[in-house]
Protein backbone atom coordinates (compact mmCIF):
# COMPACT_ATOMS: atom_id res chain seq x y z
CA UNK A 1 0.00 0.00 0.00
CA UNK A 2 1.55 3.17 -0.84
CA UNK A 3 1.31 6.58 1.23
CA UNK A 4 0.57 9.86 -0.38
CA UNK A 5 2.67 12.57 0.84
CA UNK A 6 0.92 15.60 1.19
CA UNK A 7 3.05 18.92 1.49
CA UNK A 8 2.58 20.48 4.45
CA UNK A 9 1.36 24.03 3.35
CA UNK A 10 -1.66 22.15 1.48
CA UNK A 11 -2.73 21.73 4.75
CA UNK A 12 -1.87 25.31 6.24
CA UNK A 13 -4.26 26.30 3.66
CA UNK A 14 -7.23 23.66 4.62
CA UNK A 15 -6.62 25.53 7.85
CA UNK A 16 -7.35 28.75 6.41
CA UNK A 17 -9.78 28.04 4.48
CA UNK A 18 -11.84 26.62 7.61
CA UNK A 19 -10.96 29.31 9.80
CA UNK A 20 -12.58 31.81 7.27
CA UNK A 21 -15.37 29.23 7.11
CA UNK A 22 -15.99 29.61 10.77
CA UNK A 23 -15.42 33.74 10.72
CA UNK A 24 -18.51 33.38 8.08
CA UNK A 25 -20.41 31.74 10.26
CA UNK A 26 -20.01 33.84 13.37
CA UNK A 27 -20.60 36.73 10.26
CA UNK A 28 -23.91 34.64 9.19
CA UNK A 29 -24.97 34.18 12.73
CA UNK A 30 -25.26 37.77 13.27
CA UNK A 31 -27.15 39.16 10.38
CA UNK A 32 -31.24 37.72 10.32
CA UNK A 33 -32.07 37.39 7.01
CA UNK A 34 -35.56 37.60 7.86
CA UNK A 35 -35.33 41.42 8.73
CA UNK A 36 -32.98 42.26 5.87
CA UNK A 37 -34.48 40.97 2.78
CA UNK A 38 -37.58 40.35 3.76
CA UNK A 39 -39.94 37.96 6.40
CA UNK A 40 -40.02 35.14 3.49
CA UNK A 41 -36.09 34.81 3.76
CA UNK A 42 -36.36 34.27 7.25
CA UNK A 43 -35.09 30.45 6.43
CA UNK A 44 -32.24 31.75 4.41
CA UNK A 45 -30.38 31.96 7.92
CA UNK A 46 -30.44 27.67 7.91
CA UNK A 47 -29.69 27.58 4.47
CA UNK A 48 -26.86 29.57 4.38
CA UNK A 49 -24.92 28.03 7.99
CA UNK A 50 -25.83 24.82 7.00
CA UNK A 51 -23.79 25.61 3.40
CA UNK A 52 -20.65 26.62 5.70
CA UNK A 53 -20.97 24.24 7.34
CA UNK A 54 -21.06 21.09 4.45
CA UNK A 55 -18.31 22.83 2.87
CA UNK A 56 -16.45 23.16 6.00
CA UNK A 57 -17.06 19.07 6.42
CA UNK A 58 -16.27 18.61 3.04
CA UNK A 59 -12.72 20.09 3.35
CA UNK A 60 -11.75 18.02 6.59
CA UNK A 61 -13.03 14.83 4.86
CA UNK A 62 -11.20 15.44 2.15
CA UNK A 63 -7.83 16.53 3.27
CA UNK A 64 -7.58 15.54 6.56
CA UNK A 65 -9.44 12.43 6.82
CA UNK A 66 -7.25 11.87 3.41
CA UNK A 67 -10.54 10.11 1.31
CA UNK A 68 -9.04 12.82 -1.66
CA UNK A 69 -6.14 10.74 -2.01
CA UNK A 70 -7.42 6.70 -1.13
CA UNK A 71 -8.96 4.57 -3.34
CA UNK A 72 -12.48 4.58 -5.17
CA UNK A 73 -14.00 2.35 -2.72
CA UNK A 74 -13.00 4.75 0.14
CA UNK A 75 -14.57 7.56 -1.94
CA UNK A 76 -18.07 5.24 -2.63
CA UNK A 77 -18.64 4.55 1.29
CA UNK A 78 -18.09 8.65 1.76
CA UNK A 79 -20.75 9.27 -0.84
CA UNK A 80 -22.71 6.73 0.46
CA UNK A 81 -22.68 7.85 3.57
CA UNK A 82 -23.41 11.41 2.97
CA UNK A 83 -26.41 9.82 0.36
CA UNK A 84 -27.75 8.27 3.50
CA UNK A 85 -27.61 11.57 5.67
CA UNK A 86 -29.48 13.32 3.13
CA UNK A 87 -32.36 10.67 3.19
CA UNK A 88 -32.45 11.00 6.82
CA UNK A 89 -32.92 14.52 6.66
CA UNK A 90 -35.65 14.01 4.02
CA UNK A 91 -37.52 11.89 6.39
CA UNK A 92 -36.79 14.39 9.35
CA UNK A 93 -38.57 17.56 7.48
CA UNK A 94 -41.34 15.88 6.21
CA UNK A 95 -42.26 14.89 9.62
CA UNK A 96 -41.26 18.00 11.22
CA UNK A 97 -43.33 20.38 8.56
CA UNK A 98 -46.18 18.12 8.64
CA UNK A 99 -47.15 18.36 12.31
CA UNK A 100 -49.58 21.14 11.63
CA UNK A 101 -51.39 19.14 9.50
CA UNK A 102 -55.06 17.62 9.65
CA UNK A 103 -55.93 15.14 7.66
CA UNK A 104 -53.78 16.36 5.01
CA UNK A 105 -54.47 20.00 5.03
CA UNK A 106 -52.75 22.69 7.50
CA UNK A 107 -54.73 23.80 10.51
Amino acid sequence: MSVHIVPRKLYFMVFGGLMVGTLLTVAAANVDFGTLLGPSFGVLNDVVALTIAVAKALLVILFFMHVRYSSKLTMLIVVAGFFWLGIMIVLTMSDYLSRGMIGGFPK
